[in-house]
């Protein structure tokens, strides 16, 4: 109870020292250009892509030996206005290799689970605002390939989807 009581104790004083001196600041012009400035400078940093450890994830499984399945495979190059759609699709396909991992205890299940939960994390709570079209396909639509090239065109949508 005293950690708790001296956490809140700093709180607040973190929070007087920062009310008295950053609302200062933003009184005069100069205050206002540098918070504009720290404002803009995370967002510049933290604008890679949201895909960056799914890409990973996937480097590390991409020669593995034990997981041989074929999988609906999207094309690098559909159509922009399916993107979401042809990601959605990859991350079921990586549900089925979940599957398969867990019957043939892979090495690499980890790496594949941990591809399927940053997926979602990245997706958020987001609902599909993609609209079908005649242009994109349903995931069963596309054609199966192996797992080296699942692998291959996943890569090359989220690098397509990063740019």
């Amino acid at each position: 109870q005293k950690t708790h009581l001296k956490s809140v104790c700093l709180q607040y004083q973190l929070y007087r020292l920062l009310n008295s001196h950053c609302f200062c600041l933003l009184k005069n012009g100069m205050g206002l250009i540098i918070f504009f400035l720290c404002a803009y400078v995370p967002k510049t940093e933290a604008g890679h892509c949201k895909w960056a450890e799914v890409l990973k994830d996937l480097e590390r499984i991409e020669t593995s030996k034990d997981i041989d399945v074929s999988l609906y495979t999207a094309n690098a190059d559909e159509d922009v206005k399916c993107q979401e759609l042809v990601m959605r699709c990859f991350f079921l396909e990586i549900e089925v290799i979940i599957q398969e991992c867990r019957i043939k205890n892979c090495s690499k299940t980890q790496d594949v689970w941990n591809i399927w939960k940053n997926g979602n994390e990245s997706f958020g709570k987001s609902k599909l605002t993609s609209t079908k079209s005649e242009k994109c396909k349903e995931c069963e639509e596309y054609e199966e390939k192996n797992f080296t090239e699942f692998v291959h065109n996943f890569v090359k949508v989220i690098q397509r989807d990063c740019k």
